[in-house]
């Protein structure tokens, strides 16, 4: 039986079931009590003051921006691998990105290479993000060079629901942070969905403003906002959902160990987050040279891994014309040509984890005299 790398079907949760019934029947579906019931749920449980639903991940991103006070002239810097949204929603901002290295561990963005980069360039803002849920060695050191040189820091946390740095929740760190509920997400809607955390109330108005078209009154609009509002039905089954998270993280986290027990010794690496960092587990990610070979053999048998991601930002022709912080990104770049996700969520089996690892280490065992990997 083939083992997909999510499974995404809500049928056997009655809870998500019964909040979307309740929605429907209340015939109220864009910022009503759902939306302000799951924004006062989740700032608290990750200790904010605020939380401001809107209707994707990216908006997040802009509009946490926006509202920061970040537009057209200014510098965002951001580390160099990430998804593109992570840099579309800077431009959706009017702002031009920054692209920095990673660390070769975490794939997190690297203070060493930030360091340099608030020395020589004009920055307005930095923009990290907590790749496959969670942050770099280096994320203390990033948070200290931003207070010395007092640039605001807005938390990409798209990927990083529940986890911790030092036992304080990722999201809460910065100005701002922004959130993705994707249904691929630790925490799912069931469409786009996304929230801008803050406890800066002034900042977290501003985003109420703009998500709807920056309205003093209705029909009456003060700025050129935006229409970007969390939907009744994705509040319901996302405050449905959030009692579940910390639970849902620790299956991931045991899947995970699993994971790297079962393939230890091999000639590959893991992608983890820094000291002191309980990431969420939101992937699974190796490295391994012969990438693209061993997703072959894994689709042949039966397994679907995904690549997260295969070009760096450097590489995207969207952003030919960004800034690169000290000319050029190697980690970045040489992380696109070798990572590899494997399946991993809660409703993974330890079976299941034990047949793809025993897939991924029938495929080193492959060797040609000599030593070489046979193809």
């Amino acid at each position: 039986m083939r083992i997909p790398f999510q499974r995404l079907a809500a049928d056997a949760d009655p809870g998500v079931r019964q909040a979307v019934e309740r929605v429907l029947a209340s015939g109220r579906f864009v910022l009503g009590p759902e939306v302000e019931a799951f924004e006062r749920a989740f700032a608290a449980s990750i200790g904010v003051a605020h939380a401001v639903g809107v209707a994707s991940g990216t908006d997040a991103i802009t509009l946490a921006l926006t509202a920061a006070g970040i537009g057209p002239g200014d510098r965002v810097l951001t580390a160099a691998f990430s998804t593109g949204y992570t840099a579309i929603g800077i431009r959706h901002a009017g702002a031009t990105p920054v692209f920095a290295d990673v660390e070769p561990g975490s794939l997190c963005l690297d203070a060493g290479a930030v360091a340099p980069a608030l020395e020589e360039q004009e920055v307005q803002a930095i923009l990290p993000v907590h790749l496959f849920g969670g942050a770099g060695a280096s994320w203390g050191m990033l948070l200290e060079l931003a207070d010395r040189h007092r640039v605001p820091v807005i938390e990409d946390a798209c990927q990083a629901h529940g986890a911790r740095s030092s036992g304080r929740v990722l999201g809460s760190f910065g100005r701002a942070a922004a959130f993705s509920f994707y249904p691929t997400k630790n925490l799912a809607a069931l469409g786009d969905a996304g929230l801008v955390a803050t406890s800066d109330e002034a900042l977290a108005a501003r985003v109420r403003s703009l998500r709807s078209g920056a309205q003093g009154k209705r029909h009456h609009h003060l700025a050129l906002g935006w229409n970007s509002r969390l939907d009744e039905i994705q509040a319901a089954v996302l405050n449905e959902r959030l009692p579940g998270l910390p639970e849902a993280n620790q299956r991931r986290a045991a899947l995970a160990r699993r994971y790297r027990e079962s393939l230890d010794g091999l000639p590959l690496r893991f992608v983890t987050p820094g000291p002191g960092v309980e990431g969420s587990s939101h992937l699974l990610v190796i490295r391994t040279a012969r990438r693209d070979a061993l997703r072959e053999h894994l689709e042949g048998a039966g397994i679907d891994a995904l690549v997260h991601y295969p070009a760096a930002l450097t590489e995207q022709p969207a952003f030919s014309d960004a800034a690169v912080a000290g000319g050029a990104c190697p980690v970045a770049e040489a992380a696109a040509r070798e990572v590899l996700s494997l399946p991993l969520h809660p409703g993974l089996s330890e079976h299941e984890v034990n047949r793809i690892a025993a897939a991924v280490r029938a495929f080193f065992a492959r060797q040609e005299p000599g030593g070489a990997v046979s193809e």
